[in-house]
């Protein structure tokens, strides 16, 4: 099992508070320290200190940490082409020492759109598609062969394929909660399927899905790392929990409802033993409190020693 921490920094967190979060988890014995890809804070509440970019930051990150693998859950086919995404992530592998690794999805937030201009078409799974094509067989075209691709979206001509990516071959990310389509290309492109705050009913027939994809187009599924996040709150005692729920925006009570990690080591241990009794490969412990940083201190302390490898 691998665990990571995963963050929202669009909610309120310049790249100093960023770079505090990784150093904490790489200290505190994380495997993994993942970002979203957003440039408009959602909820409402103070904008500042406004957005950051994700590939930006993460090639800050790759110079600053020694041992994290760093990536996206999830950037979005509408932000950049994917061209200069292809040399974006094979930079910032090399800046990592081959520690990046890309998650790419189709996008939803429509507001952050309009926002900052950037076009937000209706139908985007056919992008993600292409994106996943065209980004791969850039990266595992052999040094000196160009590289041409003809989509209904986008088209390369000749394209030298550079640079490379210090990895033989970057691992990718593509999640969702939809029974079809995603598992589906899931199956074609990504090394990792992630699934995200989902119900176990939920998880395990999503894992079951993108399993049956593999063995439709020939792919072993024991290929493909399946992984699940959800929102997490770690404390000792009631009242710690009951702060850190409320800085969610939530009541205790609500956040326990719902199908996330709460309460102590043991009993966060309880509930990844049994996402990987459905299949979990990898964990990611989101959490949104980016003012508490103690809290990724106590997660490193008082939970990762409980938790399967």
């Amino acid at each position: 099992m691998e665990y990571c921490l995963f963050i929202e920094p669009q909610q309120g967190a310049d790249y100093e508070t960023q770079l505090a979060f990784a150093r904490a988890a790489e200290d505190g014995g994380f495997d993994g320290f993942f970002r979203s890809d957003h440039y408009l804070r959602m909820g409402g509440g103070d904008p500042l200190p406004g957005p950051t970019d994700a590939w930006t930051t993460i090639a800050g990150l790759a110079r600053e940490t020694s041992r994290l693998r760093l990536g996206t859950l999830v950037s979005s086919v509408t932000y950049r082409q994917p061209g200069v995404l292809a040399i974006q992530v094979a930079q910032v592998d090399a800046m990592s020492g081959g520690r990046v690794e890309l998650g790419l999805g189709t996008g939803w937030f429509e507001r952050e759109h309009r926002a900052y201009g950037i076009p937000f078409p209706a139908k985007r799974f056919a992008l993600l598609e292409e994106q996943l094509e065209l980004i791969t067989g850039l990266w595992s075209t052999p040094a000196g062969s160009p590289y041409s691709f003809a989509g209904r979206h986008y088209h390369l001509e000749d394209s030298p394929a550079l640079p490379k990516p210090v990895q033989d071959r970057v691992p990718v990310i593509v999640g969702g909660a939809g029974p079809t389509r995603t598992p589906a290309i899931a199956a074609r492109f990504a090394t990792e399927f992630n699934i995200a705050f989902q119900s176990d009913e939920v998880i395990a027939d999503r894992f079951r899905g993108v399993r049956e994809a593999c063995e439709r187009i020939g792919r072993d599924p024991a290929t493909l790392k399946l992984s699940v996040a959800l929102t997490t709150i770690t404390g000792g005692d009631r009242a710690t929990l009951e702060r850190r729920a409320a800085a969610t925006g939530s009541d205790l009570a609500s956040f326990e409802a719902g199908p996330v990690f709460v309460g102590t080591g043991a009993e966060i241990a309880e509930t990844v033993e049994r996402l990987r009794s459905l299949g979990a490969q990898r964990v990611y412990f989101q959490v949104l409190d980016l003012s508490d940083i103690d809290h990724v201190h106590e997660l490193g302390a008082e939970v990762l020693p409980h938790l399967p490898r």
